[in-house]
């Protein structure tokens, strides 16, 4: 297999190859490794434990942020009307044009 050094070095502190660059042969489970289920009530207890640590914005911050979205809704908006009529126009001058 060709590689190049930083290829070969990466590997080898991976344990993947050997000091001469052989592979080293190691064996592979044939079947992936199955994650622990839990109950839904422990779910439902890790969920309410994890809405505990969430850092919830304030009123304030909640108002500006939604008056920046707004915002920037009405400019694009704008912006893709403008480009719309821009385009449109152009379109019927060029073929008013090969008329």
């Amino acid at each position: 297999m060709a590689m190049n050094r930083e290829q070969r070095r990466y590997l080898q502190r991976q344990g993947q190859l050997d000091d001469e660059g052989n592979p080293i042969a190691t064996r592979r489970d044939s079947r992936p490794a199955r994650p622990d289920r839990v109950t839904p009530r422990e779910y439902g207890s890790e969920v309410v434990s994890e809405m505990k640590r969430v850092i919830w914005p304030t009123r304030q911050e909640v108002i500006n942020y939604t008056i920046v979205v707004l915002i920037t809704l009405i400019a694009v908006t704008g912006l893709v009307m403008l480009l719309d009529y821009v385009f449109a126009e152009g379109l019927k001058a060029l073929l008013e044009a090969g008329n």
